[in-house]
């Protein structure tokens, strides 16, 4: 495939338009130039397109099989990449004890650069296996350690946000900055990164948590993230005995400690949101923030079940993260799994309780994640202008989790691939027109 051939994906195509709305163009088209979109349709317009570009593009054309559709590429709005080692550890315990006995004492291993290596090419390969077109990651309080993770989401291909952790309140003498230190890495990995100018990767200020900083070291991150117009990435509400600690420490509700510290503005992702009253949601809409929803781990760490509902009735911006490794797997489609499965949950003690559908969180994996990243002018969809980061799903693949016994409408197929589906079934995974996993699919 050449850079100046427009490329044709003709066959079923699902994405989502809008919020919460999903649509089939059914034996339809994508066009491609390069990164972007060029058109979108159905077969009836698609001579018309070929006689209009043909006499200036070479044209290529990959024919989806029955058993294939074309999908927005998956969003991870909330993975932490130096935990991945942890993944599937741990999970006797809740979340506050889970950090002291586990995660932290692997973080601290990330000042060996070439352990850091290894550990941020297998998450960046695993993630991008798994459809992650997308991820917003928790790096290592490490700058150097930090680096190394954009280097490997740059190698393989992977669009990303890339946050150095902030952490000057901890239990280990060896993993801690004072804030000084932590303001002036801060500034000296979002330069680096910034200064590398690859459209694809950006950093994202991240301070680890309300009881990891205070607050003047998080208004000094929010001023960095300004000044630089950056995004925020911080925990919130994610477990009882962590909410009750943030008001001990600070007699206010843990948004109202953000919003003091000015870090919840339009660019800010609060992972989890477990906890927070009506007043914390209406002051998180107000500021136009976004919430990550991590039902595998919420799980895993026994942390509670987050009611997305809710959350979207106050017309917050939502989507899903895998928060590896308080959630065990890297699979944003296992996200998807969980968050189907925690809201059943919620539907057997709330009367009257709609759960999510299928392709309610296809919504929250693909234009729901690009919203919640300040992303969707550029992905989550296929629209013209945009883009393309997709993949191709087929749920005829020998030796996987689904055996396609009898023939299925394109609508099935994607439900099939959510409910059933993993790594296997998809069969080629593009981030920003390039081609970064390839499978069976044949290109004519």
């Amino acid at each position: 495939m050449t850079d100046n051939a427009v490329k044709f994906f003709v066959g079923n195509i699902i994405h989502c338009p809008a919020k919460l709305q999903t649509e089939l163009i059914e034996n339809g088209y994508v066009a491609v130039l390069k990164n972007q979109i060029i058109a979108v349709g159905d077969a009836s317009t698609l001579p018309s397109q070929l006689e209009q570009l043909e006499a200036n593009y070479k044209i290529q054309t990959i024919y989806l099989r029955k058993s294939q559709i074309l999908i927005p590429g998956l969003i991870d709005t909330h993975i932490h990449a130096p935990q991945y080692p942890n993944a599937g550890l741990g999970y006797d315990k809740t979340l506050l004890d889970w950090l002291d006995c586990y995660t932290f004492k692997l973080e601290r291993q990330y000042k060996d650069l070439k352990f850091a290596k290894k550990v941020f090419d297998a998450i960046v390969k695993k993630t991008l296996q798994h459809g992650t077109t997308t991820a917003c990651y928790f790096a290592s309080l490490f700058t150097d350690a930090s680096l190394v993770l954009v280097d490997s989401v740059i190698e393989y291909g992977q669009r990303a946000l890339v946050g150095k952790v902030n952490m000057t309140l901890s239990p280990f003498s060896d993993y801690v900055e004072t804030e000084e230190e932590s303001f002036q890495n801060t500034l000296a990995f979002v330069n680096n990164v910034l200064s590398r100018k690859v459209d694809l990767v950006q950093p994202i200020i991240t301070p680890r948590f309300a009881l990891s900083c205070n607050l003047e070291h998080m208004s000094e991150l929010g001023t960095i993230a300004k000044n630089n117009n950056l995004f925020v990435q911080t925990h919130i509400s994610e477990n009882v005995d962590e909410v009750a600690m943030v008001y001990e420490t600070y007699g206010m509700s843990y948004a109202e400690v953000y919003d003091k510290s000015k870090l919840l503005t339009e660019k800010t992702i609060l992972a989890h949101g477990i906890y927070l009253s009506d007043d914390e949601l209406q002051l998180i809409a107000a500021r136009k923030c976004s919430i990550s929803h991590c039902p595998g781990s919420n799980t895993c760490l026994k942390s509670g079940l987050c009611d997305v509902r809710n959350i979207l009735n106050y017309n917050i911006k939502m989507g899903l993260g895998t928060d590896v490794s308080g959630g065990p797997s890297p699979s944003i489609c296992a996200a998807m799994r969980s968050a189907l499965t925690t809201s059943v949950h919620l539907s057997f003690s709330e009367e009257n309780y709609k759960p999510l559908t299928y392709t309610d969180v296809f919504y929250l994996a693909t234009l729901g994640g690009a919203e919640a990243l300040g992303l969707d002018n550029k992905i989550g969809n296929f629209r013209t202008g945009k883009e393309f980061d997709a993949l191709i799903v087929d749920v005829d693949v020998d030796d996987t989790e689904v055996d396609y016994l009898l023939p299925c409408n394109p609508m099935e197929i994607l439900q099939k691939f959510v409910y059933c589906g993993d790594d296997r079934n998809i069969v080629s995974v593009f981030v920003g027109g390039k081609l970064v996993k390839e499978g069976n699919t044949k290109f004519t």
